[in-house]
């Protein structure tokens, strides 16, 4: 599996956060569920977490036909570096 870099910014934290993929330049956004900041935009592509308690949104920034594959690897990535290992994606939002 890749490594990739997350960027957060001062007013956010970790679950709030930017994935980079350094060779295909794919971006992913992360949304934590419980604050009411992610509006899904249109032409883009969006995945959601739940593990636990906790529901995460992700959603690409600049999707240009990028394989899902790839996207999904980052979301998993980005969850074994936040310590979800119990989570699991999800292509809608579950109930």
């Amino acid at each position: 599996m890749s490594n990739y870099l997350i960027a957060i910014s001062e007013t956010q934290n970790a679950s709030a956060a930017t994935i980079h993929d350094s060779k295909s330049k794919l971006k992913v956004k992360a949304f934590d569920l419980v604050r009411p900041t992610f509006k899904p935009r249109k032409g883009e592509v969006r995945f959601f977490v739940t593990a636990g308690k906790k529901t995460l949104a992700f959603e690409t920034e600049g999707y240009k036909k990028h394989r899902q594959l790839l996207i999904l690897q980052m979301i998993s990535w980005y969850c074994m570096y936040m310590g979800l290992f119990e989570a699991q994606i999800h292509a809608t939002l579950p109930v």
